[in-house]
């Protein structure tokens, strides 16, 4: 009889799940996943439920940001009172309880830290992710003082953007835990951000959170390359596609043929 450890299908499995965090070839005993896999699935339940309720510790977080060295952080919140609130009003989390402590601004980028659905994920990438797109603008834009938001859904950035004066907001945001990530941050690009703008308007990088998905640099560099678009096409969103990569490929073959 052939040992567990040499059948060819459990060697093919595993070899796939060293690449993926998606959940394959679970396996079978009788009619039931095995233990193990029960167990994965319930502990990965928990960390998802946790990352979206966990709170961001504001003040240790505020001093992380005001460290990177783009001024002092701005702390607004929405209308949403609780977190219970949050997740069942989402309207509530577009619109700002009091931006009066926004100053206006005359930069041509302002950058948003939102909680939204995973505290945790802009509490671990949150300000590495902003040293990341400092090194790659700082010397080409000016930058605004960053803003934190909490209870914040995406759109909550046009009317921090609007009150700001800037031209372009960046929102960097906790994005909905999975099962398999529970702690990935997204960022949002509105080029002319105002309130009423919808998703239409925007453009995404999501799935930063290295080592397994996107990395600070790589995101950076991507946001860089739709700045540079949205600027010249006099908008953001549908009609912006990101071509960071080709013309990354289109250089590497100018430097091979030279």
């Amino acid at each position: 009889m052939t040992e567990p450890a040499e059948r060819p299908d459990l060697q093919f499995w595993d070899e796939l799940r060293a690449v993926t965090q998606a959940r394959i070839g679970l396996g079978r005993i009788g009619d039931s996943l095995p233990t193990t896999r029960v167990l994965e699935f319930r502990a990965a339940h928990a960390a998802a439920r946790d990352a979206v309720h966990m709170p961001l510790d504001v003040e240790k977080f505020t001093g992380r940001v005001e460290q990177v060295g783009l001024g002092a952080p701005s702390v607004v919140t929405s209308l949403a009172t609780s977190r219970a609130e949050y997740l069942r009003r989402p309207d509530l989390g577009r619109q700002p309880k009091d931006l009066s402590e926004i100053a206006s601004s005359d930069d041509e980028i302002g950058i948003v830290l939102g909680d939204g659905l995973s505290p945790r994920a802009l509490d671990d990438h949150g300000v590495p992710m902003l040293e990341a797109l400092k090194a790659e603008l700082a010397d080409r834009y000016s930058i605004a003082a960053p803003v934190i938001a909490t209870q914040a859904r995406v759109a909550l950035g046009d009317h921090i953007a609007s009150a700001m004066g800037v031209r372009t907001v960046l929102v960097l945001i906790g994005e909905r835990p999975g099962l398999s990530v529970a702690d990935s941050l997204g960022i949002y690009l509105t080029h002319l951000p105002e309130p009423g703008r919808t998703d239409a308007d925007r453009n995404c990088i999501s799935n930063i959170h290295p080592p397994e998905g996107q990395g600070y640099a790589q995101s950076a560099r991507t946001v860089a390359g739709l700045l540079a678009g949205a600027r010249k096409l006099g908008r953001s969103g549908v009609a912006l596609k990101d071509t960071s990569r080709a013309d990354a490929l289109e250089g590497s073959e100018a430097l091979t043929l030279e």
